[in-house]
């Protein structure tokens, strides 16, 4: 699957930094802040990173509780990054589940340890990722 990024230049604006991201069919916006020469128009690439682990904690746990018949009515899940010693190495994301529905404190221990299993949350923390980047002819 390739997902593709492309510059979107505003005609009634003229804001130049924000990017569409295509995947499948699917449309993301993406920009920088204000601050940084964007128009803010999207989320930047570290909300983007941010958010792909708390949509798949999110969409983990509650795949699993609907399999196992967990009556989870409801899920949100907060993201809150730390990246003041990014260029040091450490990049810090701590999520905070809410859980509503009829739940057993047993239940909501077994939801919290599912939701460190994700997928996202191993490739984050497991994985070496490797990256190789060209330019196209």
């Amino acid at each position: 699957m390739a997902i593709r990024i492309k510059r979107y230049i505003d005609p009634a604006s003229g804001a130049n930094m924000r990017h569409l991201i295509s995947v499948r069919q699917h449309l993301i916006p993406t920009d920088i802040a204000i601050a940084d020469g964007g128009a803010d128009s999207g989320m930047d690439p570290h909300d983007l990173y941010d958010a792909a682990l708390g949509a798949c904690k999110a969409l983990t746990v509650l795949w699993y509780a609907n399999r196992k018949g967990i009556a989870v009515e409801d899920i949100e899940i907060s993201i809150d990054r730390d990246s003041s010693q990014e260029r040091s190495g450490s990049y810090k994301l701590t999520a905070t589940l809410s859980l509503t529905g009829d739940l057993t404190p047993a239940q909501k221990r077994e939801l919290l340890t599912v939701a460190d299993k994700c997928p996202i949350h191993k490739l984050m923390t497991q994985v070496t990722t490797q990256i190789s980047t060209s330019l196209k002819e």
